[in-house]
């Protein structure tokens, strides 16, 4: 496996060129903003913070060539995420009834071994749907991947020799945060997984999330009211054992007990990080060679500072 980096936002604690050094990393790196959509090209920052050592992939407007040139492809893509949308609502009303119910035992007070039982197979409960869930995504992607094999088709397919000729002059990949159902379709359509080949990896934000087995959707008191986390997809699958948190502080209640325990317990035996600014976690080979700001949610309820092993 490469050598992969998760880090907390850039916006205002820039840490990327740090992780690049300890990484070992030099030369160029490719960037992937496609998460900012039409800000994509707003990438001066970073490619200062590198010293100029960046070419961005432009994946989020290759895609908009494509589907312009590519009418069938374009409309085979929006029903596709027409379906999957749709799967999501349904999903998400399941869901809130299984969380209501394991938030109530969590709260419950009473004879523990009546209690823990029923607590530990409400949360099992959340967990199955949620592995149902990503099955159920799973299947409408292979669907779609079977039946239109998008990078055979020539509009994606010269795009794809192109990012594949920009990576081979590149000794990394630096993937930024922004809308990340739009960064994961982006980087699935061109099939950057298998593009990466032994290149690191440094992934933030929305990025960071992609990166991982699970891309999982959390914010405990969002504009709308009460909120509970939610898989969204699969991600690349680049960092296994691990559920990013990005933006930690601000999106979760870390000093509630009982929503740290249930985030935990729900998606162990992966650890949910919580990468707030400052943060570093540096994968080599799979296992974590530094870990720096970054924080663990205990099925206890408590949070705790990850260290190298």
């Amino acid at each position: 496996m490469p050598i992969v980096a998760l880090l907390g936002p850039q916006r205002f604690t820039p840490t990327l060129a740090d992780a690049v050094d300890a990484a070992g990393v030099a030369g160029r790196l490719a960037s992937i903003t496609a998460g900012w959509q039409e800000r994509e090209a707003e990438d001066v920052e970073l490619h200062e913070h590198l010293g100029e050592r960046t070419v961005n992939l432009r994946l989020y407007e290759r895609t908009e060539a494509i589907f312009a040139r590519d009418g069938d492809l374009f409309r085979a893509h929006r029903e596709r995420q027409d379906r999957l949308r749709e799967l999501q609502a349904i999903y998400r009303r399941r869901l809130a009834g299984l969380k209501q119910a394991a938030w109530q035992l969590l709260e419950a007070s009473g004879d523990e071994t009546l209690l823990a039982p029923e607590r530990d197979d409400a949360v099992r409960a959340m967990a199955r749907l949620d592995t149902h869930h990503l099955v159920r995504v799973a299947e409408i992607d292979a669907e779609f991947e079977t039946r239109w094999r998008p990078r055979e088709r020539p509009a994606v397919a010269r795009h794809v020799r192109e990012i594949e000729s920009i990576l081979a002059g590149c000794a990394g990949l630096a993937i930024a945060g922004g809308h990340v159902a739009i960064l994961v379709n982006r980087l699935r359509l061109f099939g950057v997984a298998d593009l990466v080949g032994g290149r690191a990896v440094f992934a933030w934000s929305a990025g960071a999330m992609a990166i991982c087995r699970r891309v999982v959707l959390f914010h405990d008191s969002p504009p709308q009211g009460e909120g509970v986390a939610e898989v969204l997809a699969s991600g690349l699958g680049l960092v296994r054992g691990v559920v990013a948190l990005p933006h930690a502080r601000r999106r979760l209640r870390l000093d509630d007990e009982r929503r740290v325990a249930l985030l935990a317990r729900r998606f162990a035996p992966d650890r949910c990080l919580a990468l707030d600014d400052g943060a570093l976690l540096l994968f080599d080979g799979g296992r974590v060679r530094r870990a720096a700001g970054v924080r663990s949610l205990l099925a206890a309820g408590s949070t705790e500072e990850l260290v190298a092993a």
